[in-house]
C-alpha cells in the first residue's frame, strides 16, 4: 500500500472542469452563472425564478450518529453517495453547507468532505469562498448599529434599552466577547448597556437567509426580525427601524446559490451554514429547491448526530419549505461504535467486536427515530482501514435487527467506485414508494410541549425542566401568535443528553432549558438547554497553530 495522500493534498491534484461546463450539465447557461474565478459560481435568480414550473427530483437525507473524536464522514459520504449516483447513471447533486471559520481554526479544522470524495476548491470552500458569511454577518451588524444608533438620537420607538435581544456576530469563536458592555466613553458614544457577541452561523439572518424561498420573502422576513421590546412588552421589529431593506441590498447576491464540483466533476451546491447544535444546521432552501428542479436526486446533509440534525431538517427545514424526503442515509463507522462500546480513541485500532456490539445501540436509537418522521433508513458504514470483517459484520448483523440494512462504503480511500452498492440501495429505497414523511409534532401544539415532545420521543429523556420565567415568555409568545412555530434545540452534539460524555443511547435523563429566543423572521424558537454557548471558544491547541503557507505559497495545515 502505497503512502496515504492528505485530504488537502488530494483536493490540490484534483483535475477541475471549468464551472461553465459543471453549469451546462445541470442545463444552466453561462449567461445565468455569476463566475468567482474559474472553478466557483453564483446561480442567478432569474435562473431559479424560471425553473418553477419542473417536476422535482427526489431527495436523500444524509444524517449521521453522535460525533465521536473518532470521527465518522458525514459530508465524505454525502459527496460520495453523490458521485456514487451519477457512476450508476442517475443525474445526482450534492447540496452541502459552507464552512465557518470559527470551528475552521478552532477545533475541527476545515471540511468539505475528505479522501476521494471531496468538493473542490477545497481552500476556498473552506475560508472566504464567495464571501456569502461576510454578507451575513454585515448585515446583522448593520441591524445592531441602527438599534444603538436610533437610541443616541431619541429612541422615537421607545425601545427598553433593558430588553434589546439583538446582539452582535463574528465569524470566528471568540469566548471573550460573549458578553460585554458596549457604548462605554461618555455621552458621545451613547448609551452604555451590557450586550455580547455570538458566531455569524448562529445569526437569525443566517437562518433566514437558508429558509428564504427569494428576494421578496428574504426582505419579508428580514423586517419579522424582533430586536427588542418597549417598556409595555411590546415587540420592536427590524422594520421598525427600516432596518429591512438595506440589510435586503447587503444580502442579494449571497442569496443566490454556489455551485462548485465534487473531485469527479459531478454538480455540488455549496450554500449557507446555520450552526447545527445552535441554529437549524441545514444548506439552503434556494440550494434545496433549485437542485431538486435541476436533477433526478438530490443528497443533502443535516448538521451532527440525527438527534439534532435531522430532526430540525424534517421538522423545521422541511416544514417551512414543504420539503418530502425521499430516504435518509444514516452514517456510522465501527471505530464510533467502539467508542460508545467504552473503548478509548488510542485504543481503536485492536479488534473489539463486544465494544462494537455494545456501542450499536446509539446507532439503534438514530435509525429508530429517523423512522419516525416517515423516512425509509439505510445505514452506510464508512469504511477505515483498521475496520475488521467481524467487526463490520456486527453492525451489520445489528442493524439488521431493526428491519434496516448497512451497507460498507469505501468511497474515502476509493470515490464513487467505492459507494456503488449504497448508490443503488438508495435508489431502491427512494423509488420504493415508501416514504410517508411527516413532522414529529403539528404547528398548534403547546410550544413548551413541542420541547417536551422532542426531548421524549428523539432523546429519550425522562423529563424537562424550565423555570417560571422560560415559561412564561413561552406563554407570551402563544399569546402574540407565535405558538405555531416549530422549536429549534440549542443542545450538545455529542450526547442524546445534554451532558457531553454520556454516550450511547441514555433514558430517563434531564434536559434543563436555559434560555428562550425568539427568531421570528426565521419563523422558530431557539432553545438552548445545558451548557451549550451560542458564542463558541477557541481549545487550548486550536486548529489555527498548524495552518500555515508553504514555501510555495500553497495552504498547509487547513485539513
Amino acid at each position: 500500500m502505497g503512502e496515504v495522500k492528505s485530504d488537502i493534498e488530494i483536493a490540490r491534484a484534483a483535475v477541475k472542469k471549468p464551472i461553465y461546463e459543471i453549469g451546462a450539465r445541470l442545463g444552466i447557461p453561462p449567461e445565468d452563472l455569476v463566475p468567482y474565478g474559474h472553478d466557483k459560481a453564483k446561480i442567478s435568480a432569474d435562473f431559479i425564478a424560471r425553473q418553477k414550473g419542473k417536476k422535482d427530483g427526489r431527495l436523500i437525507l444524509v444524517t449521521a450518529i453522535n460525533p465521536t473524536p473518532a470521527g465518522e464522514g458525514k459530508t465524505t459520504t454525502t459527496v460520495g453517495l453523490g458521485d456514487g449516483l451519477n457512476r450508476i447513471g442517475k443525474k445526482a447533486v450534492v447540496c452541502i453547507r459552507e464552512a465557518s471559520l470559527g470551528p475552521c481554526f478552532g477545533v475541527k479544522g476545515g471540511a468539505a468532505g475528505g479522501g476521494y470524495s471531496q468538493v473542490v476548491p477545497m481552500e476556498d470552500i473552506n475560508l472566504h469562498f464567495t464571501g456569502d458569511f461576510h454578507a451575513i454577518t454585515s448585515a446583522h451588524n448593520l441591524l445592531s448599529a441602527l438599534i444603538d444608533n436610533h437610541i443616541y438620537w431619541g429612541n422615537a420607538e421607545g425601545i427598553d434599552v433593558r430588553r434589546i435581544t439583538w446582539r452582535r456576530v463574528m465569524d470566528m469563536n471568540d469566548r471573550a466577547l460573549r458578553h460585554i458592555v458596549g457604548s462605554l466613553g461618555g455621552v458621545a458614544n451613547g448609551f452604555p448597556r451590557e450586550t455580547g457577541f455570538d458566531i455569524t452561523v448562529a445569526s437569525e439572518v443566517m437562518a433566514i437567509l437558508c429558509l428564504a424561498r427569494d428576494l421578496k420573502d428574504l426582505e419579508a422576513r428580514l423586517g419579522d426580525i424582533i430586536v427588542g421590546y418597549r417598556r409595555d412588552k411590546t415587540p420592536v421589529f427590524a422594520r421598525d427601524l427600516k432596518a429591512d431593506g438595506a440589510m435586503a441590498v447587503l444580502l442579494k447576491d449571497a442569496l443566490q446559490p454556489n455551485l462548485v464540483q465534487t473531485l469527479e466533476n459531478n454538480p455540488a451546491f455549496v450554500h449557507g451554514g446555520p450552526f447545527a447544535n445552535i441554529a437549524h444546521g441545514c444548506n439552503s432552501v434556494m440550494a434545496t429547491t433549485t437542485a431538486l428542479k435541476l436533477a433526478d436526486y438530490v443528497v443533502t446533509e443535516a448538521g451532527f448526530g440525527a438527534d439534532l440534525g435531522a430532526e430540525k431538517f424534517f421538522d423545521i427545514k422541511c416544514r417551512k419549505a414543504g420539503l418530502k424526503p425521499d430516504a435518509a442515509v444514516i452514517v456510522a463507522t465501527v471505530r464510533a461504535m467502539k467508542m460508545n462500546g467504552g473503548v478509548k480513541k488510542e485504543n481503536l485500532g485492536a479488534e473489539n467486536v463486544e465494544a462494537v456490539r455494545k456501542g450499536c445501540a446509539n446507532l439503534g436509537r438514530h435509525v429508530q427515530n429517523v423512522k419516525k418522521f416517515g423516512v425509509p433508513a439505510i445505514v452506510a458504514i464508512n469504511h477505515f482501514a483498521t475496520d475488521t470483517p467481524a467487526e463490520i459484520q456486527a453492525v451489520k448483523d445489528y442493524v439488521a435487527t431493526l428491519g434496516a440494512e448497512a451497507v460498507l462504503c469505501r468511497h474515502w480511500a476509493e470515490g464513487s467506485a467505492g459507494i456503488e452498492e449504497l448508490a443503488h440501495k438508495v435508489v431502491e429505497l427512494a423509488e420504493g414508494g415508501h416514504a410517508q414523511f411527516s413532522p414529529l409534532y403539528p404547528d398548534d401544539m403547546p410550544l413548551f410541549q413541542k420541547i417536551e415532545t422532542i426531548a421524549t420521543e428523539i432523546y429519550h429523556a425522562g423529563n424537562v425542566i424550565a423555570d417560571k420565567q422560560v415559561r412564561d415568555q413561552l406563554h407570551a409568545w402563544e399569546a402574540q401568535g407565535y405558538g405555531h412555530l416549530p422549536v429549534c434545540m440549542a443542545k450538545t452534539q455529542y450526547s442524546f443528553s445534554t451532558d457531553p460524555n454520556l454516550r450511547g443511547a441514555p433514558t430517563g435523563h434531564t434536559v434543563p432549558v436555559r434560555e428562550v429566543r425568539l427568531s421570528a423572521g426565521a419563523g422558530f424558537v431557539v432553545v438552548i438547554t445545558g451548557e451549550i454557548m451560542t458564542m463558541p471558544g477557541l481549545p487550548s491547541v486550536p486548529s489555527s497553530e498548524k495552518i500555515f503557507l508553504n514555501d510555495d505559497g500553497f495552504i498547509e495545515g487547513l485539513f
